[in-house]
């Protein structure tokens, strides 16, 4: 195969070359960071400067230029990412990938992202339609006179920025971004499906066991699930085959061989490798489990200073470029189109490539930082099909049509594939383009539809980005915030007059009081008692005003006890929580470099919980002795260059495979292992030493033979030396690129790797998929950003993210940021820096 591989690089050495010579294309690559270039579409000039942070400042004579301004700078170090994210939320990938796509496709068609993104921009302000028109505008300027070559991923895959339509970003496709951010933080209906799932084999009592309510609260449903779904009789009998698929066209066709053999083995290696990022994107849509962050506040009267202190980091699926581009917007104070009033805006902090505003950061004189709230703002609803008329489904008025859609999604090398698409009442039939649901239920009796608020027209979350960035002080940017929508984020803030504040930003359902299952798992969808009964006034979401001298959120709960209304049940353990509050508390007051170092710690108050029964585990293995030597001296804290962790996550792992898949069933534990780690239910098994969840064996037994299992795997993988092991290696940042990153020649050169610390529940998170058998313990969600605001002087503010500014792959700046985000470093973020490095001058064409 060596010929094969010297192809392969051949013909990806042609593509990048081909014309003018590697060096020269190279250099055409790189947008021009200094002089001037003559843009169509601007009104005035604008300035457009780099610091020696590489913070982009964007100094524009009115808010319109400085919106427009950032689209051209996104499409300059952005541009592959902008079009792989439009091609995502259109459903557009396989237009690109083939079949390895499909699935992903349809579930952006199913949930109509673009459909439900239009009309929410109809929606919006005509002077909030006027911002994302005029950075639209200056992504299509951009592409209307290119200043620079197109970066190697278009050359590669034969695309045309925009498509067959050259549509490269409308102004509706912010909004679907939008609504994108809120698919990937703001659902459960994963856990609910799971649930369903688990409850085929498992009582309700059990259930519970394996996936526990949050500490200290009983079950929020009351409901006996395992007895009512039985009744409704809506699993599908394992011998009978699964419903076919909602799809016509969908059948594969045969390819020719030929002298194209190497372009071809780098096509399906890019089309493996996006098979399986597609399922796992299509896998883990609406899971929270591991979607999180911290942010936390201090008031003055606990810092050095006086004046408040603010964290945030983000945590976000690693990718590369990253997620997020900094930048400065500033402007004066003008009149939109329609007339309004649009104060002075002079924000920085983290934009993202597809919105035109400063997404988390701080003006002149306040700060702010978002974590996932988490409620409950999805619910699957079982929707019984009409067994006279399977064009029909129950409702509490009696049998109704379901609403019918088609979609054609174009698939390379294979016919169109016509996608039938069904909706009820609480929106779209998730069965149609769920191959799980397909495996568990009987879709000829019933079918399962999403109700999320999201989707709903009235969602303006663009509109309270927009204005956030001309705010002044605490109460004008929770002011700002009031149209916020989808996803409800826990937000802290503070000012320089001192003020801080929390609040959960964002829409909550209310439940009926008589709805006994509360959303946390598929309910009948003809009951109107499941049916949402309107909306949480913004006056009743959680708030904190800081009395206390500090306000912390890690996605644990945020209701405080006795709080009127129910949220949610899936918080996430309040691990993070619990050691970011031991550290602030262990410090009378606090600087800079102590809000740093909580940051950096990877103190796992989790893996100590467990520790104890790992030190406890005998197996007769030839490494045992060494590695409970290793044991004896780790204190849970997750360390790169120590080999305990990897014992600690190894031994995890095989406990988790011995004791429950052994229960659930093997199946069933390989389509939710990875979404979820179990770490909650095998706490409780061990601790109640749980007879039933550990036979055969004794609890004890179990985790012994897990140890072994764990050895084995560790030394078949990293030598018979234990002390020689590192969780850093097993453990690495994994920043990948998408598509090139799935190609085993490219993927060196377009991902971001760093050995790196931490697991799923310390304050430096370093979450893993031990799922995923190509790389159990690779670390694929941290910190997408840290920052830190002091509010006593805001130009001591500091940030870092895991890769770097640019996403053109051959820039210095693509990865310069990853061994200094590895190690808890940071840049400045300063609205006023001591110097620029770069200066550009965008003029408007005369």
């Amino acid at each position: 195969m060596a010929w094969v591989q010297r192809a392969i690089v051949g013909l990806v050495a042609a593509a990048l070359l081909a014309g003018a010579g590697g060096a020269l294309y190279v250099q055409r690559t790189f947008p021009a960071l200094d002089g001037q270039i003559v843009v169509g579409g601007l009104r005035d000039g604008v300035r457009v400067q780099r610091d020696a942070a590489d913070v982009t400042h964007i100094r524009a004579q009115s808010a319109r230029d400085a919106w427009f301004a950032m689209g051209y700078v996104h499409a300059q170090e952005r541009t592959w990412q902008l079009e792989f994210n439009r091609r995502v939320m259109h459903g557009e990938l396989s237009e690109v990938f083939g079949p390895a796509t499909l699935e992903t496709d349809k579930l952006m068609r199913a949930l109509d992202i673009m459909g439900h993104a239009r009309k929410q921009y109809a929606g919006l302000p005509a002077h909030a339609r006027e911002a994302l028109q005029a950075y639209s505008q200056g992504i299509h300027a951009f592409h209307k006179n290119l200043p620079q070559a197109l970066p190697p991923e278009f050359h590669v895959l034969g695309v045309k920025p925009g498509g067959a339509t050259g549509a490269v970003w409308e102004p509706e496709d912010s909004v679907a971004w939008a609504l994108m951010m809120a698919l990937d933080l703001g659902g459960n209906w994963g856990n609910e499906f799971a649930r369903l799932s688990m409850v085929r084999t498992l009582d309700t009592g059990r259930l519970w066991q394996l996936m526990p309510p949050y500490p200290g609260e009983p079950p929020a449903a009351s409901a006996d699930l395992a007895a009512l779904y039985r009744q409704l009789g809506i699993y599908r009998d394992p011998a009978t085959p699964p419903a076919p698929a909602n799809t016509e066209g969908d059948k594969p066709v045969a390819t020719s061989a030929g002298p194209q053999e190497a372009a071809g083995m780098l096509s399906r290696q890019v089309s493996q490798g996006m098979l399986a990022w597609a399922e796992d994107l299509t896998r883990n849509a609406g899971t929270p489990e591991g979607k999180g962050s911290n942010n936390w506040v201090l008031a003055g009267t606990r810092t050095v200073s006086g004046k408040p202190l603010l964290a945030n980091d983000p945590h976000l699926g690693l990718s590369a470029p990253a997620i997020w581009y900094f930048a400065r917007l500033q402007a004066p104070a003008g009149v939109a189109a329609d007339g309004t009033a649009i104060g002075a805006m002079d924000a920085i902090g983290a934009t993202l490539p597809g919105l035109p505003f400063v997404v988390l950061g701080r003006t002149d004189s306040v700060a702010w930082g978002f974590t996932n709230t988490g409620p409950d703002v999805q619910d699957l609803y079982l929707e019984q099909i009409n067994p006279a008329d399977p064009s029909q489904y129950r409702t509490p008025q009696g049998w109704m049509p379901f609403a019918l859609r088609t979609e054609v999604i174009r698939v390379k090398g294979q016919p169109d594939v016509v996608l039938a698409l069904r909706a009820t009442r609480h929106g779209p039939v998730l069965s149609d383009v769920q191959k799980s649901h397909a495996e568990v239920l009987d879709l000829r009796k019933y079918v399962l539809a999403l109700r999320w608020s999201a989707l709903d027209a009235d969602n303006q979350t663009v509109l309270a980005g927009l204005q956030t960035n001309q705010a002044k002080s605490v109460q004008e940017l929770f002011e700002a915030l009031e149209p916020y929508h989808s996803p409800m984020q826990s937000v802290v803030a503070a000012d320089v007059q001192g003020n801080i504040r929390f609040k959960a930003m964002g829409k909550v359902p209310v439940r009926h009081a008589g709805n006994d299952i509360r959303g946390v798992a598929p309910s009948p969808g003809w009951d109107a008692r499941y049916d949402w009964q309107g909306w949480l006034p913004s006056s009743e979401t959680p708030e904190d005003d800081g009395g206390s001298g500090w306000v912390a959120t890690a996605n644990q709960r945020v209701t405080a006890p006795g709080y009127a209304h129910y949220l949610a049940q899936d918080w996430v353990v309040p691990y993070r929580h619990d050691r970011i509050a031991q550290l602030i508390e262990a410090t009378p007051r606090h600087d800079m470099a102590s809000m740093q170092a909580i940051q950096a710690d990877t103190l796992s108050l989790a893996t100590q919980r467990l520790l104890p029964h790992l030190r406890k585990a005998a197996p007769q293995h030839p490494l045992a002795a060494a590695v409970q030597a290793l044991l004896r001296d780790f204190d849970g804290v997750m360390d790169a260059e120590r080999a305990a962790p990897l014992v600690f996550a190894a031994w995890t792992d095989e406990l988790a495979k011995g004791v429950i898949a052994s229960r659930v069933g093997q199946d069933r534990f390989k389509a939710t292992y990875g979404k979820r780690d179990y770490r909650a239910a095998l706490e409780g098994i061990l601790e109640r030493d749980d007879a039933w969840w550990c036979q055969p064996l004794s609890c004890a037994d179990q985790s012994a033979a897990a140890l072994a299992r764990a050895l084995d795997r560790l030394q078949a993988a990293y030598g018979a030396d234990p002390a020689r092991w590192r969780w850093g290696v097993a453990h690495p940042a994994l920043s990948s690129h998408r598509p090139l990153g799935n190609v085993a020649l490219l993927a060196p050169y377009f991902d971001v790797s760093v050995a790196s610390p931490g697991d799923a529940y310390t304050v430096n998170v370093g979450q893993y998929n031990a799922g995923d058998a190509k790389g159990p313990f690779v670390n694929r969600h941290a910190a997408s950003l840290r920052a830190v605001y002091d509010l006593a002087d805001l130009e001591q503010s500091r940030f870092i993210y895991q890769t770097g500014q640019s996403g053109l792959v051959f820039s210095p700046r693509y990865r310069d940021m990853h061994s200094n985000w590895v190690q808890a470093g940071y840049r400045p973020l300063q609205r006023e820096p001591a110097r620029m490095r770069h200066d550009l001058r965008l003029v408007p064409a005369p």
